[in-house]
């Protein structure tokens, strides 16, 4: 692990979902359709113009990555926080097995609909993340939680469960990272542009 990015003042972002399937399809056009673990998040991250001392130490830390090599994290901006209402300190309730997916948590704040909803991004005690996919109503403070893909990696009971700020544990797509100048700003500083690619580390 080599850190976390130290700028995510992104002004676009594309975020992907891949989810590896094996397709094939007969002469009669009968079709068979299997899906292979291993999904994985991945996003394209861009930033606005910036001058050369906002942009040096991003680029500085791209270099530390060694191209492909090092994992590091990136915690998308305050947007991509849960949608719902909730404010508590969430735990994996009891333990779970690799491959499930519905999750019992405790810890709510409160009781209701919308505690956390479809879309909601989770973390829990290991380095994939998950997506909520349906909405979620607590009842004595503890809610049945439903995510996609399946669990990668077992969860023990109280484990925690983090839905705001959630950082994703990635590595650069490509070998060749670069970076242009565009045109100065109203003080004559001249400004940089940069994206990049990153998937998740598994």
């Amino acid at each position: 692990m080599s850190g976390a990015l130290p700028n995510t003042n992104f002004n676009a972002i594309n975020f992907k979902n891949t989810q590896k399937t094996l397709f094939s399809e007969t002469d009669s056009g009968k079709t068979f359709r299997r899906q292979v673990q291993g999904q994985r998040f991945s996003f394209t991250v861009s930033y606005p113009p910036m001058k050369r001392s906002e942009f040096a130490p991003i680029m500085a830390f791209i270099m530390k990555q060694r191209s492909q090599k090092e994992n590091f994290t990136v915690t998308l901006p305050s947007y991509f926080n849960a949608q719902g209402n909730e404010t508590g300190t969430l735990l994996v309730n009891g333990a779970h097995s690799s491959a499930d997916t519905t999750i019992a948590i405790d810890g709510f704040a409160s009781d209701g609909a919308g505690r956390l909803k479809a879309g909601d991004i989770l973390k829990f005690a290991h380095d994939k993340v998950y997506m909520v996919v349906a909405d979620v109503t607590s009842s004595s403070n503890a809610a049945t939680v439903t995510i996609e893909p399946p669990l990668r990696t077992a969860l023990a009971n109280d484990s925690s469960v983090t839905y705001d700020s959630v950082p994703f544990t990635v590595h650069l797509t490509s070998d060749v990272q670069e970076f242009e100048t565009t045109q100065n700003d109203n003080d004559g500083n001249l400004l940089f542009r940069y994206e990049f690619d990153v998937i998740e580390s598994l």
